[in-house]
């Protein structure tokens, strides 16, 4: 379990745990006669098009090659069960590229590309020694789910008696008042959260619930608004 410090209204600071949320889907496969399947990842293809444009030239030569034989299929590879993997870059022509330039592109609210550029090293804040802080800001439920997409969410887990009482009475009061609050990194809890080195930036909500002695408070992050497009003409 992973450590997040963060205060609470009162300014006070504690680290605790944070894990995701797991999600249990409806639908549950079995085998004809009742047992429960064992999912494989297996290897689909190692060739794209891309690489047998490289090898043959132009699309007719390909199709060519695709009837005279199998090209495109690794016969040595393809249908192999994978045990372990790892993400790699390659270049246009296929290969492992061992250099990479990340890039972050940002668009319009209507999904057209704005711009580029570097994507910034960003540093880990959630464990971080200022811990992440309520802003006083809050959203009413109904108008964080239609103003937000949460694309990731964590949930908080206390680690003894004392962090339980603080986040049980964190959860207590974002129940009672129907609303999420706004979190973030900073003495002002204003800048973005950062869960590992270099990863995306994400401004963060805690949403909290209770139910006798239980609680469930979690943090829903974000690095998407949802905006009403305007129509060119029209009131704005």
């Amino acid at each position: 379990m992973r450590a997040i410090n963060i205060a609470n209204a009162k300014k006070r600071d504690a680290e605790v745990g944070f894990i995701s949320a797991p999600r249990r889907s409806a639908v549950e496969l079995v085998l004809p006669d009742g047992r429960k399947t064992d999912p494989v990842i297996i290897l689909k293809s190692t060739a794209n098009l891309r690489t047998l444009l490289g090898t043959y030239g132009d699309l007719p030569g390909v199709g060519q090659a695709l009837i005279d034989g199998d090209p495109e299929i690794d016969f040595e590879q393809v249908g192999r069960i994978l045990r372990q993997r790892r993400k790699l870059y390659l270049s246009p022509d296929g290969a492992v590229a061992y250099r990479v330039n990340l890039l972050q592109v940002v668009r319009n609210p209507d999904g057209t590309e704005k711009e580029r550029r570097d994507l910034t090293k960003a540093v880990a804040n959630v464990a971080a020694e200022i811990p992440l802080s309520w802003t006083g800001r809050k959203f009413p439920r109904e108008k964080a789910v239609r103003s937000f997409v949460f694309s990731k969410s964590y949930q908080l887990r206390h680690t003894n008696g004392l962090t339980y009482d603080f986040l049980y009475e964190m959860a207590k009061e974002l129940q009672e008042s129907d609303a999420l609050i706004f979190i973030g990194s900073g003495p002002k809890g204003a800048g973005p959260i950062v869960l590992t080195a270099g990863g995306e930036p994400y401004r963060g909500f805690l949403e909290g619930r209770v139910d006798g002695p239980n609680y469930r408070l979690v943090l829903h992050l974000t690095n998407m608004e949802i905006k009403p497009l305007i129509e060119e003409g029209g009131p704005a």
